[in-house]
């Protein structure tokens, strides 16, 4: 009964939601056919990333259009933060590269999801080592003042054009703080954050941004999507997950929370 509740909020989540998350094909990511790979949707490797049962190993491919290479500090955060709820005794480990998208100006939800899978250079299940694509490329999303958006269960992009548009007054918060913390946030939605594959203990969701936290102190809160984030956080810009992401994070984990539409697991 509980897992059926929890794919009726899904549903309800990606139908309605612009801005974070990629609008799906119809019929969704998940492939009926065992021939084809299946790109799920946010959330859809959480087990994977979380356990190490099948994957010891994880790379994050970091693609980037030329000068659009993301900051040092936002690489190494990124690092820290998925070491630090990823059991992977084979490591984690981020690879930077700079590449030709081949696409100018207004991105879709298909566009990242089409220019990701001919970028990557391996696919997410990749034997005993789990892998996500990050992208960050020229231009914008098409919705207006969307920062970052997740689009299936192991791709997201990072518009730093927007980003750096949304620096604030007297650069605080800055771009580079700004980008660390929108980074940071997308990875959350990969690892299913906030009730995206599962229902959490905890009122923490915003009732106002379906997946996202209602509380300004953690990088999942709902404002940090938007290009409007100078408006609602001054100076310090959250980059960590809070108690109750991570107690979410422990009790999928440990099969205490109930996960659903795992790729895996």
């Amino acid at each position: 009964m509980r897992a059926t509740s929890l794919l009726v909020l899904s549903l309800f989540l990606f139908s309605n939601l612009s801005g974070c998350f990629g609008a799906f094909e119809e019929g969704g990511l998940f492939s009926d056919s065992d021939s084809e790979e299946k790109f799920g949707i946010p959330g859809g490797l959480t087990l994977a990333c979380l356990r190490s049962t099948q994957f010891e190993s994880m790379v994050v491919e970091v693609d980037y259009s030329e000068g659009y290479e993301p900051d040092s500090q936002t690489i190494s955060t990124l690092k820290d933060r998925l070491e630090q709820v990823c059991d992977k005794p084979g490591g984690v480990s981020i690879l930077v590269t700079q590449t030709d998208f081949q696409h100018e100006s207004s991105w879709s939800a298909d566009d990242i999801r089409e220019k990701g899978r001919e970028t990557r250079e391996g696919v997410p299940q990749d034997g005993a080592r789990l892998r996500w694509h990050l992208m960050f490329p020229s231009g914008s999303y098409e919705a207006s003042g969307v920062l970052g958006v997740a689009v299936d269960a192991s791709t997201a992009a990072i518009f730093l054009d927007d980003v750096r548009d949304a620096e604030g007054f007297l650069s605080r918060p800055s771009a580079e703080d700004i980008e660390e913390a929108v980074t940071v946030h997308e990875v959350g939605h990969l690892l299913g954050l906030i009730n995206l594959v599962y229902e959490s203990s905890h009122q923490h969701e915003d009732d106002g941004h379906p997946g996202h936290s209602n509380n300004e102190d953690s990088v999942m809160y709902w404002a940090i999507e938007s290009s409007d984030i100078s408006s609602f956080v001054s100076n310090d810009v959250p980059d960590q997950f809070d108690s109750d992401d991570l107690d979410d994070l422990a009790g999928m984990a440990s099969g205490e929370l109930a996960t659903v539409d795992q790729l895996w697991g």
